[in-house]
């Protein structure tokens, strides 16, 4: 690996890091870095010590992997797509997710059913998609990507009439949600299992993402199996979707701008893209998050709309430069 490659994965785990000391000692109570450190390895029972144990180190964890899967599903969908807007928003995926997990919360569900629900929905979403842009073998990036605006859209209706006729009592809850919320996310387990699962998959296949971005039929002329990677890539990208939604709600654009800006340091190599990209996708929403939660102390914003304040100029900058090409 280049020396250049090894230093942004360096850089990239010390910014997370740092992001992850911001989160634990910025907020309504400010703790010291050094009280953080003893409280990390030590139990008090102070007031700070359940700060950090039971509020603030959960949601950071949390905030972190749901990140960094919504950056890696990102990664993966723009090779599929070989376009740098693809990303599990705007291609409706997470709009499917959010759906299933808004029905649930309708039907007063328990909160067990939302992961699955959610992985039905982005998978749903995303049949939807490729199975109405395939055309015999090939699937064309600007109709998947125009496709995918359209079933986000349906969505979004769908949504619309689930708020719609959902009792007042939880309408509040139910829309804090779909704009991204990580106040309810203090189990980062299930996040976290299915990031550490899916990031050495995605590695493995790394050769033959790389060898994808030329174009499928030259990878399918090297030897590559381009039907199965792409079913993998699509259903790998849909769960990593619904993972993080069905904890968060429906977080945009973290797919969309993370794999992109790794791309423009220069790494284009997938073993190492996908693990930078899951590296500042998860430091982006944990200081995302920590200023969602500070920035009006003590109330709080939805982190979703901080990241969409960065990713519609972001998206709106991207469409413009390739209009220009």
């Amino acid at each position: 690996m280049p020396r250049r490659h090894r230093r942004l994965l360096l850089l990239a785990a010390l910014a997370a890091i740092a992001g992850l000391a911001i989160a634990l000692t910025h907020g309504s109570a400010a703790i010291p870095l050094a009280d953080v450190a003893r409280l990390l390895v030590s139990d008090d029972g102070s007031v700070h010590d359940r700060i950090i144990d039971e509020l603030r180190l959960p949601r950071a964890l949390s905030a972190f992997a749901i990140g960094a899967l919504l950056a890696l599903a990102g990664a993966l969908i723009q090779v599929l797509l070989r376009n740098p807007l693809g990303d599990p928003y705007v291609l409706g995926v997470s709009g499917g997710a959010a759906a299933a997990v808004l029905g649930a919360m309708l039907l007063a569900l328990p909160a067990a059913w939302y992961t699955p629900l959610a992985a039905a929905g982005a998978l749903l979403s995303t049949l939807l998609v490729f199975g109405l842009t395939r055309r015999g073998d090939d699937w064309r990036s600007d109709r998947l990507l125009l496709t995918g605006v359209v079933v986000a859209a349906g969505w979004s209706a769908l949504i619309s009439f689930v708020l719609g006729i959902a009792p007042g009592e939880r309408l509040p809850g139910m829309l804090f949600w779909l704009m991204g919320d990580l106040g309810d996310a203090t189990r980062p387990g299930v996040p976290l299992l299915v990031l550490l699962v899916a990031l050495p998959l995605a590695l493995w296949r790394a050769r033959d993402l790389n060898i994808a971005t030329r174009g499928l039929l030259q990878a399918a002329a090297l030897g590559v199996d381009t039907t199965r990677l792409r079913r993998e890539i699509y259903f790998v990208g849909a769960l990593l979707t619904a993972a993080a939604v069905s904890h968060a709600g429906a977080i945009g654009f973290v797919g969309l701008i993370v794999p992109h800006l790794v791309r423009r340091t220069g790494a284009t190599d997938h073993r190492v893209l996908l693990p930078a990209a899951a590296l500042a996708g998860g430091t982006l929403l944990l200081l995302a998050d920590t200023a969602a939660r500070t920035l009006i102390s003590p109330m709080q914003l939805p982190v979703g709309v901080l990241t969409a304040l960065l990713g519609v100029p972001m998206f709106l900058f991207l469409l413009h430069r390739r209009g220009a090409r």
